[in-house]
């Protein structure tokens, strides 16, 4: 079945330029979304989201309130949503295997919803306070929402090697080849999240949030918005390395039993570790990553941590995961993430 953009099918292959072109509507809400200010995300209820991985919550989720992700230059992130339940995935794709990533968040969509409702409608009672008939009349009114899947996509630029422009294209074919209805509803990637400045091209939005507690009476109004994180845990530093040795997109969280499980991982040692780490901020970011001009500023000190965390665990399985389990976390009353019993332990 189709990608569509206000009911009616996309036509691929197509620019992501010319694709708001066509749609109007689309170019209106990237225009809106890249004129929003920052918002600083602090930890509590928050479910960040690293490269290559991915999250699904529910608005049932009594631990999550907030999925996030942030630090994409010419990757992007998705937002997958279910209208009928609110259930919601966000990942962070950087174009590995789009092939295999997108039925993954499919999937993990499917996992939360009647799936079958999808593409019918649903009527529900609204109470609320008449102010017509006095302060203390109510009054009953009917929303009405389409059951359907929706996307966004956000991240990307204008970069010299073409990567965002590619995985723009890979991402909107793919979603098109799936066999439901996928309805396009934020579209702010590659040429349309650029700004030049010295002749050097950047991202507008390098990260973006949504509220995952959001009701299905008012999931016609939820709004992604532009965000930054202080707060990437836990285990910023593991997950980072499980990326940065090549590890699939894997999900991280279980939002039935409200746990975020990380493991276990195995990795070969990573190549040439000291002699990285001798090099200076110029030589890694011209040869670890792929757009050096556009990484933010914390982008070096990142990769050096990784790179020495890789250096003190060049074999996780016994020194980060014993007996091969998985390090279990879950949100305490405070909102934030505190470790615990490894399963079976």
């Amino acid at each position: 079945m189709p990608l569509l953009v206000e009911g009616r099918r996309v036509r691929l292959p197509q620019s992501a330029g010319d694709l708001v072109r066509a749609h109007p509507l689309l170019e209106e809400r990237a225009r809106l979304l890249r004129g929003q200010s920052v918002q600083q995300v602090g930890p509590q209820g928050l479910l960040y989201v690293q490269q290559r991985e991915l999250a699904v919550t529910s608005p049932k989720d009594g631990s999550i309130s907030i999925l996030g992700s942030d630090d994409a230059t010419t990757c992007h992130i998705v937002v997958l949503r279910h209208t009928g339940n609110g259930a919601t995935c966000l990942t962070h794709c950087d174009g590995t295997d789009t092939k295999a990533e997108v039925p993954l968040i499919m999937n993990a969509i499917k996992s939360f919803s009647d799936h079958a409702q999808c593409g019918r409608r649903l009527g529900l009672q609204v109470t609320g306070l008449d102010s017509a008939a006095g302060p203390t009349r109510s009054s009953q009114s009917t929303v009405v929402i389409d059951l359907r899947l929706e996307v966004h996509l956000v991240g990307g630029f204008s970069d010299d090697r073409q990567l965002s422009q590619k995985l723009t294209h890979q991402l909107l074919s793919e979603f098109d080849r799936q066999e439901d209805d996928i309805h396009l509803v934020t579209l702010c990637v590659t040429e349309l999240n650029d700004r030049e400045e010295n002749e050097n091209h950047f991202p507008i939005i390098y990260g973006i949030a949504i509220l995952s507690s959001l009701t299905a009476v008012n999931v016609k109004t939820a709004e992604i918005y532009r965000a930054s994180f202080q707060d990437r845990g836990p285990e910023e530093e593991l997950r980072a390395a499980r990326a940065l040795t090549g590890g699939p997109m894997i999900s991280i969280y279980d939002a039935k039993t409200e746990q975020l499980r990380i493991g276990p991982y195995s990795w070969m040692p990573f190549p040439h570790v000291d002699f990285w780490l001798q090099q200076d901020d110029k030589q890694i970011l011209e040869n670890l990553s792929t757009s050096p001009l556009a990484e933010p500023p914390h982008f070096v000190e990142h990769i050096r941590s990784t790179l020495m965390f890789l250096k003190k665990h060049p074999s996780p399985t016994n020194t980060l995961f014993p007996g091969n389990k998985a390090l279990l976390y879950k949100k305490n009353e405070d909102g934030l993430w505190e470790k615990i019993s490894s399963p079976g332990s």
